[in-house]
C-alpha cells in the first residue's frame, strides 16, 4: 500500500473514535436529562439524516477539492458539532450536526482510496479501512463507556491546568473536553494527507442540476446488474448494524442486567468479530469471487435470533463476536464490488453519495421501526426475532435476485451466439 493509504487510516480512526466516543456521552446526556427511553435511537437518526438530505451535494463537494482537504474542513464540523453539548443545545441537534460533517467526509474518505490504488487492491483496502473502522468503533464506544463512568469522570473533574481555567464543572463536559481532543487529532491528520492529483470536470453548483445529476447516479447504480446487487446487500448491512447497535444496549440491559457503561463495552465485542471477519475477506476473497459472500448474511440473521436464549455474559461473548465476524467477511467484499462499479460507471464521489444516501435512508427507517418499538414496550426478545428473520430473508431476496441476473445474462450470451451462427 501506498504510504499515503496509511496517513487515511489514521484521520479516519481518530475521528471515527471520537464519533462512538461521543454517541455515549451523548446518551448520558439524555439519561442525565430525563429524557425517554425511545429518544435514544433517534441520536443516530439525527446523525445520519444529513447523509440523505445532502446526498446530492456531498458528492459534489468531495469531487471539488483534494480529499485531504475535504476531510480537513469537515472534520472541523464535527468539532463544531460536539462543542454545541458545552452550550447546552439538546444532544439529537448537537449530534446531528456532528452527523452533518460525517455526512460531508464519507465521500471524501472513501473516494480518495479509488484514486490512490488500483482495483484489484480494493477489497484489501476496504478489509483494513472497515477493520480500523470497527476497532475504533469498539475503543470508541468503551471510551465512551470509561467517560461516563462516575469514577472516571470524577477523576478528569479533578484534573486542572495550572493558571487556566476551563469551567469544565459536570462529568458530561469533561468528557467532552476528551472527545474534541480526538476530533483535533484527527485534524492533524487530515492535512497530513497527500494531494492523489485526481482531477475532475468542473462541478456543478446550481442545486436544481445538481438533484438531477444525482438522481442520474442513483438511475445508473441501481440499473447496473452488479451495482445493484452490492448497493441492495450494502444497504440492509448499514441498517441492519445500526440498529443492532441499540439492540444490543437494550438486550445487555434486559437479558443480562447491565449498566449503560458496561453495555457499552459488551456492544464493542460484536465490532472485535466485524474486524476479524473484515480482514478475513481482505486476505481471502478477491474483488471477483466478492458475490460468493452473500450466503453469510442469511447465516448472520439466523444467529442474530439465538440472542434471545442467552443469559450469560460469558455466553454472550463468543455469540456476538460470531455474529460481527459474519457481517464483517459478507459486507467487505460488497463494499468493494460496489466502489469499483461506482468508479467505473461515475465519478467516485458521486458514487460514493449514491451508496450513502441508500444505506442511510436504510438507517433511518429500521431506527425509526425500533424507535416506535421501543415506545410501545415491545419485549425485546421479540424485536430480536423480527430483527433477525428480516435480515435473513432479505438477504435471501437478493441472493435469489443476483441468480435471475445471472440466468438473463446467460440467456441473452446464449442469444447472441444463436444470431452468429446464423
Amino acid at each position: 500500500m501506498k504510504r499515503g493509504f496509511y496517513t487515511i487510516m489514521a484521520a479516519q480512526f481518530f475521528s471515527s473514535l471520537a464519533d462512538n466516543a461521543l454517541l455515549i456521552a451523548a446518551m448520558s446526556l439524555l439519561i442525565s436529562m430525563q429524557s425517554p427511553t425511545w429518544m435514544t435511537p433517534l441520536l443516530k437518526l439525527f446523525f445520519v439524516l444529513s447523509y440523505v438530505l445532502l446526498a446530492a451535494f456531498v458528492g459534489a463537494f468531495a469531487d471539488s477539492l483534494p480529499k485531504g482537504k475535504v476531510m480537513f474542513i469537515t472534520n472541523l464540523i464535527k468539532v463544531g458539532g460536539c462543542a454545541l453539548m458545552f452550550f447546552h443545545v439538546h444532544p439529537l441537534v448537537a449530534y446531528g450536526v456532528v452527523g452533518f460533517g460525517a455526512a460531508a467526509y464519507s465521500p471524501a474518505k472513501y473516494g480518495i482510496l479509488t484514486e490512490l490504488l488500483p482495483a484489484e487492491k480494493l477489497v484489501a483496502a476496504n478489509g483494513w479501512i472497515e477493520g480500523l473502522t470497527v476497532t475504533s468503533i469498539i475503543l470508541g464506544t468503551v471510551l465512551g463507556g470509561l467517560l461516563v463512568n462516575p469514577h472516571i469522570s470524577a477523576t478528569l473533574l479533578n484534573f486542572d491546568f495550572p493558571v487556566l481555567d476551563f469551567g469544565i464543572n459536570t462529568p458530561n463536559e469533561a468528557a467532552l473536553c476528551v472527545i474534541v481532543s480526538l476530533y483535533a487529532l484527527g485534524a492533524l491528520f487530515n492535512l497530513r494527507i497527500p494531494d492523489t492529483g485526481a482531477k475532475y470536470a468542473r462541478q456543478q453548483r446550481n442545486p436544481i442540476k445538481l438533484v438531477a445529476d444525482f438522481a442520474g447516479c442513483f438511475s445508473v447504480l441501481w440499473k447496473d446488474k452488479l451495482g445493484q446487487i452490492s448497493l441492495a446487500v450494502t444497504t440492509l448491512f448499514w441498517g441492519a448494524g445500526a440498529t443492532l447497535q441499540f439492540i444490543v444496549l437494550k438486550w445487555a440491559e434486559k437479558s443480562l442486567h447491565m449498566t449503560l457503561d458496561k453495555a457499552a463495552a459488551l456492544q464493542g465485542v460484536t465490532a472485535v468479530g466485524i474486524a476479524l471477519g473484515a480482514v478475513a475477506a481482505a486476505r481471502f476473497v478477491p474483488l471477483k469471487k466478492s458475490l460468493s459472500v452473500m450466503p453469510m448474511g442469511v447465516a448472520m440473521g439466523l444467529v442474530v435470533i439465538t440472542m434471545t436464549m442467552v443469559t450469560n455474559v460469558w455466553v454472550a461473548y463468543p455469540l456476538l463476536i460470531l455474529i460481527g465476524a459474519l457481517a464483517g467477511f459478507f459486507v467487505v467484499p460488497m463494499n468493494a464490488l460496489l466502489q469499483h462499479r461506482g468508479h467505473v460507471l461515475m465519478s467516485a464521489g458521486h458514487s460514493i453519495a449514491v451508496q450513502n444516501f441508500n444505506e442511510n435512508l436504510s438507517v433511518l427507517t429500521m431506527l425509526a421501526l425500533y424507535a416506535l418499538m421501543v415506545y410501545y414496550n415491545l419485549n425485546i426478545h421479540l424485536v430480536i426475532i423480527l430483527f433477525g428473520l428480516f435480515v435473513s430473508g432479505t438477504t435471501y431476496m437478493v441472493i435469489r435476485k443476483h441468480a435471475a441476473n445471472q440466468l438473463e445474462f446467460d440467456s441473452l450470451a446464449l442469444i447472441g451466439e444463436h444470431k452468429h451462427e446464423q
